[in-house]
């Protein structure tokens, strides 16, 4: 299971800082939660909650900025960038 999470964490790391839609008002990005927080740490499982992810592949199009990008990192293996 540890090279699993391993892979995650490796994918969305990369298409976290590679993957942003150009819209109006700015950059976007798209972000799916793909593994159950349940059993994690508290500080990540707000992370999840304070990037509007809720329930299992429920996804959230948030603003590119380095606030977002550094929660998204913090819980790459938790999360797909869309």
């Amino acid at each position: 299971m540890a090279s699993r999470l391993k892979k995650f964490s490796a994918e969305a790391a990369h298409e976290s800082t590679t993957m942003a839609h150009s819209t109006p008002q700015g950059k976007t990005v798209k972000i799916k939660l793909v593994v159950s927080p349940i059993g994690t740490k508290q500080s990540h499982r707000d992370t999840v909650r304070g990037l509007g992810l809720r329930k299992l592949n429920s996804e959230s199009e948030l603003k590119d900025t380095p606030s977002v990008r550094g929660m998204i990192n913090k819980i790459s293996y938790l999360v797909r960038v869309l």
